[in-house]
């Protein structure tokens, strides 16, 4: 959850703590008459001229003119029934008479702030907001210390900037309501309403510490408001101190707490990832307030950042159910189908979506993303094709958010062609990641990099990695990229010691450690390996960290054919990530290659393939622990399939030429070993399985006996 989605801007607050005083008309009507000007020019008038020092009795000229206080009485009575009828009808000729009336009564007793307050009022109601701010600078020129004409201006300055967008007059206005609020404060120190108004008008204008001391009086004021106390909590996780803003909620007597300070206890957990605790307190918010939906999101968020999908579920569904317009609730609950590789449920749920928000960016993209899951690369490139059309600027000038949006739909564009095999235009796609600069083009490399070696050009690939190295210098990640682009081509030792110069002692060395752990693994060095692995998991601070490096341990026992210690490794990643496809499918494999525990195995991988249906090594795994069941057509259903995802992988060419062996189509066999030859010597020898080659080779060379001799012993024609 974001800080604003919990409680809204400071704009927003501003206004729904002034609207009370400015625009009470009933809900049934609109303002009475049009305002004379635009919100945008009306308010910004000279301050108000001070009220002069007050002369004493005996020196006070008399009065040329006597208040008639019957008759200013009887106008005012008018003036306030006709203001009635405004409200009651929303009728401007009501509204003119009201004034006509005020302004009668105000001739009758010229010197009354009572009248001339009330009139103000009454412009600021019907949209007249030139004129009530000029009836409210006119009292306070009689007396500075008029407490309700200076909140009246204040109200009016607070409305003007909520209609206006940011620019160089919202910035006049907003110093225009910090200064009446300001004065407002000092005649009534003790408003905690105040207080807070004027803290929130500092914000928007980024004085935080004028800011911080409001909140802080507020609640010195008044310790068990609930307003003033989540207030400051807010701000001070704004300005990313969670600790300060737990103080302050704890500071609360437990049988104190509202559900608006659960809500902020729990936003407050949020931030600092500790999310048990978290959901403890939304919980509790939405205990004592049912119909509070910002709780029940922020229950859910925290349940799905707690790895409870399903409970998580539940609260979504709560939400849509009372708010059906909810379309970030509805994509929350496509994104958990798609986790759980239900992705037809999820396509109909972003179907929702999309009916609330057709021209959603989002919800689109989301759409692609399940599009490519199912397998429908055509539609999924199709509807991204749609995406970048719709963003696309003619004079190519775009903003930083929309480069990173048209980042996002190229990046998961160039995916989807990739996994197409077309690889060609997949990288044609990252490329133009690349003009977006900094973070995108350095991605844009990344993938271009993965491309090249998912369709082994091995040299295209390195040659790409040292020119993101050489244009990105600082970057580390595309420094070690390189590193291992030049160590898989030969020039192992310079790498390695090129990727240990980047170690600087700190925290920031766990992936250093991790790649140099990949790298020894590729030389067969697994002392190094191990060392280097068991570095990088000491020094993992958050959950993914620790169980990619675990992973990446895993993988380096099993090399080691050291299956127990794998097999521990992978368990551990599951009992942090049950639907880590990867972690599933290695250990499924890694139990049907040896043939042990077949039926634990295939569970293994149909999780794995339930999650990524359309990954090829995934429907390799499947197919081989079919074929080491004995169940031969499911076999070789999967195993086509993985070839026709990935051909050129030589392990699936070499299982698909073992079940045609196993299955007396021997000619098969050997077509599908030879292609896992060709593909084997296609590979840069870090990756190559001596002991696959050699396996492969003397089985083709025995085929070829066989066929030889079938070929002799048939009768001639």
């Amino acid at each position: 959850m974001t800080l604003n989605h919990l409680r809204g801007s400071f704009v927003a607050l501003l206004l729904a703590c002034a609207v009370s005083g400015v625009a009470q008309t009933s809900p049934a009507t609109t303002p009475a008459t049009a305002p004379e000007q635009n919100h945008l020019n009306v308010v910004l008038q000279p301050k108000e001229a001070e009220a002069p020092e007050p002369v004493p009795a005996q020196q006070q000229p008399a009065s040329t003119v006597q208040p008639e206080k019957a008759a200013a009485y009887y106008h005012f009575t008018m003036a306030h029934m006709y203001e009635e009828m405004v409200s009651m009808y929303g009728r401007a000729d009501y509204a003119n008479k009201a004034i006509e009336e005020y302004r009668l009564a105000i001739d009758n007793d010229p010197t009354s702030d009572y009248l001339n307050a009330g009139l103000a009022e009454l412009y600021a109601r019907t949209g007249r907001i030139r004129d009530a701010v000029l009836e409210a600078q006119d009292i306070l020129k009689r007396d500075g210390t008029n407490l309700e004409a200076r909140r009246l201006l204040g109200r009016i300055y607070l409305r003007s900037l909520g209609d206006m967008q940011a620019g160089t007059q919202s910035q006049e206005i907003l110093k225009l309501a910090i200064e009446q609020y300001e004065k407002i404060v000092k005649l009534d120190p003790k408003s905690v309403e105040d207080h807070l108004l004027l803290g929130r008008l500092y914000r928007l204008n980024n004085e935080l510490l004028k800011s911080e001391n409001e909140f802080k009086t507020a609640v010195k004021i008044r310790p068990d408001s609930e307003e003033a106390v989540t207030t400051l909590a807010y701000l001070y996780n704004e300005e990313g101190d969670s600790t300060r803003a737990l103080q302050v909620l704890n500071a609360i007597p437990e049988i104190a707490r509202t559900a608006k300070v659960y809500s902020a206890l729990g936003f407050t957990y949020e931030q600092q990832k500790d999310y048990k605790p978290a959901i403890n307190a939304y919980r509790r918010s939405t205990e004592l307030d049912h119909d509070n939906l910002d709780s029940v999101r922020g229950l859910a968020q925290n349940l799905m950042n707690d790895g409870q999908t399903e409970a998580a579920l539940e609260q979504y569904k709560v939400i849509v159910d009372s708010d059906p317009s909810d379309a970030q609730t509805y994509m929350r609950i496509a994104e958990i189908d798609r986790r759980n590789g239900k992705f037809d449920q999820a396509l109909e749920v972003l179907k929702k979506a999309n009916s609330v928000v057709p021209d959603s960016l989002e919800v689109q993209y989301n759409i692609a993303v399940i599009q490519e899951a199912q397998g429908k690369y055509a539609e999924s490139i199709q509807t991204l094709n749609q995406l970048l059309l719709k963003t696309d600027h003619a004079d190519g000038q775009y903003s930083t958010a929309d480069k990173n949006n048209r980042a996002v739909f190229l990046e998961r564009l160039g995916t989807v062609y990739r996994e197409d095999n077309k690889h060609q235009l997949a990288v044609e796609t990252f490329r133009k990641m690349l003009d977006l600069g900094d973070d995108n083009a350095i991605r844009g490399y990344q993938q271009i990099i993965e491309t090249y070696r998912g369709n082994k050009q091995w040299q295209m690939a390195t040659d790409v990695a040292q020119e993101a190295a050489k244009k990105f210098p600082d970057d580390r990640d595309l420094q070690m990229v390189s590193a291992s682009q030049q160590a898989d081509m030969g020039n192992a030792d310079a790498a390695i010691a090129q990727v240990k110069s980047m170690l600087k002692g700190n925290a920031d060395d766990q992936k250093v450690y991790v790649a140099l752990a990949q790298m020894f693994s590729r030389v067969k060095d697994w002392n190094k390996a191990e060392e280097n692995i068991n570095k990088a998991i000491e020094l993992s601070s958050t959950k993914e960290d620790r169980s990619y490096a675990i992973f990446v341990q895993g993988s380096i026992y099993e090399r080691q054919k050291k299956y127990e210690q794998a097999e521990e490794c992978f368990h551990k990643v599951l009992a942090e990530d049950p639907k880590n496809a990867m972690a599933l499918n290695y250990l499924g494999y890694m139990m049907a290659d040896r043939g042990i525990r077949l039926e634990e195995a295939l569970s293994y991988v149909r999780r794995a393939i339930a999650l990524d249906p359309q990954n090829g090594a995934y429907l390799d795994s499947l197919g081989w622990a079919y074929f080491k069941m004995g169940n031969y057509e499911l076999a070789e259903e999967n195993l086509r399939r993985a070839s026709e995802r990935i051909s050129s992988d030589p392990t699936i060419q070499e299982h698909l030429g073992y079940l045609y062996q196993k299955t007396g189509r021997l000619k098969l066999a050997a077509t599908h070993w030879e292609r896992s030859l060709e593909e084997w010597k296609k590979t840069v020898p870090a990756e190559v399985d001596t002991d696959a080659v050699a396996k492969v080779q003397k089985e083709l060379e025995s085929a070829r006996v066989k066929l030889a001799k079938q070929n002799t012993a048939a009768p001639k024609q």
